[in-house]
């Protein structure tokens, strides 16, 4: 058998050891050390060396005191160093020579070391120190390498307590920054969970709000004319038809996002409309309302993250919507005016703009309260800034900032 077919086994059944012995209640691990520490302690008199006495009652006695504390040593460390700190020199007076190795002191000096503070370690630990080399010289024919042992072996016992003392403390750091780290993921995950759900609210809204105001505008319009212009009712009814099957297809992509991942681990949703489906936009709206509708692009388009692209599309949606269920304008005009840093996207309509609040004559109503705040929240989310108002000429503007690439990190940073 090689040697590291043996050591392996060897050193996975101490694991399991160890494992359980942590597991086990502290009274019964305790318990179990006061024994080995008082069988210990006496053999030295149950076996003596040639000329030496054989373990008395008395000394008996003496070598329980030095064990049977350390039973309580966790939950009363001090006062079980001290009860042993009172016993071992008793014995190592009462008989001679006094016991090769304190092992009860040992024990509780560790203990001590482990879990007391600094000032009850201190004094324990010169209390220790003093009381071996007062013992060992009240005991005659001491040798010199009996002082070293006894003393370096107390220094070792203090030694290893401080190391177990710092490793557990860093041990529960650790463990606590890990119970921080999988609350603050939760907490991320959460948030994003949230930030994603109130996105998917906010083009839910977009869409439906959009398609139901160029329904209802045609839906109003088609009995009007349905017996003087046949044509005209049947366009409305088709302008209908086809609000409701593009409000389905983006509802049905919108909704994608809350379906479980296919195998290969992608999502089979469809990519969100942009800047390059305004114009699509722009023709839909006039052929479903009448209303005269204009794009205007100055500088040169670039590419824009995806949420900008989404973002500036459904501004231009919402403003269009409120245009139309609000403004009772004739005319509108979207402009997309780029720059180095950024894109200006601008709807301005020729409607009666805002209008006072009846029994408040210093408030001032604006059309789509709802729908501006849902334009603010998207600008903000993507950096960018949103205002809205009267317009140069009368009428209504909104007015949103979406910074590019390089700017919008600052902007959100």
């Amino acid at each position: 058998m090689s040697a590291q077919s043996w050591f392996t086994p060897a050193v996975s059944r101490w694991r399991v050891v160890v494992s359980r012995a942590r597991t086990t209640h502290p009274y019964v691990v305790d318990t179990a050390l006061a024994v080995l520490v008082l069988f210990a302690a006496s053999l030295q008199w149950m076996f003596p060396d040639e000329g030496d006495d054989r373990l008395s009652w008395q000394g008996f006695l003496l070598a329980v005191g030095t064990a049977v504390p350390l039973v309580w040593r966790r939950r009363a460390p001090f006062l079980s160093a001290c009860a042993v700190s009172v016993f071992t020199p008793a014995m190592a007076l009462y008989h001679a020579p006094p016991p090769n190795v304190a092992y009860g002191g040992l024990v509780a000096l560790y203990t001590v070391a482990v879990l007391c503070p600094p000032a009850q370690r201190r004094v324990m630990l010169v209390c220790w120190l003093v009381g071996a080399a007062l013992t060992m010289m009240a005991k005659e024919h001491a040798q010199p390498f009996e002082y070293a042992f006894h003393l370096t072996s107390y220094l070792g016992a203090y030694a290893l307590g401080i190391l177990t003392r710092v490793q557990s403390a860093y041990t529960a750091a650790l463990e606590d920054r890990a119970r921080r780290l999988e609350r603050e993921r939760a907490s991320d995950t959460a948030r994003a969970t949230a930030q994603e759900r109130a996105r998917i609210a906010r083009d839910m809204h977009d869409i439906l709000a959009h398609a139901v105001s160029l329904m209802v505008v045609q839906a109003e319009a088609g009995p009007v004319v349905v017996r003087s212009d046949p044509e005209r009712a049947e366009a409305a009814f088709d302008a209908i038809a086809t609000s409701g099957r593009d409000a389905m297809r983006q509802l049905r992509r919108i909704l994608g996002v809350l379906k479980e991942e296919q195998a290969n681990g992608t999502s089979a949703r469809l990519p969100q409309p942009g800047i390059a489906a305004l114009a699509e936009l722009v023709g839909q709206v006039a052929q479903s309302t009448g209303l005269r509708v204009e794009l205007r692009t100055t500088g040169t388009p670039r590419p824009l993250p995806p949420d900008t692209e989404v973002a500036a599309y459904r501004v231009a949606q919402e403003a269009l919507t409120n245009t139309v269920k609000h403004a009772y304008a004739s005319s509108a005009r979207v402009e997309l005016d780029w720059t180095e840093d950024a894109l200006t996207l601008t709807v301005t309509d020729d409607g009666r703009g805002p209008v006072r609040s009846p029994g408040d004559p210093g408030a001032v109503a604006t059309p789509g309260g709802h729908g501006l705040i849902g334009i603010r929240e998207r600008a903000a989310a993507c950096g960018g800034s949103a205002r809205s108002g009267r317009g140069p000429g009368g009428g209504f503007q909104v007015a949103v900032r979406l910074p590019a690439a390089a700017d919008r990190q600052a902007a959100l940073g």
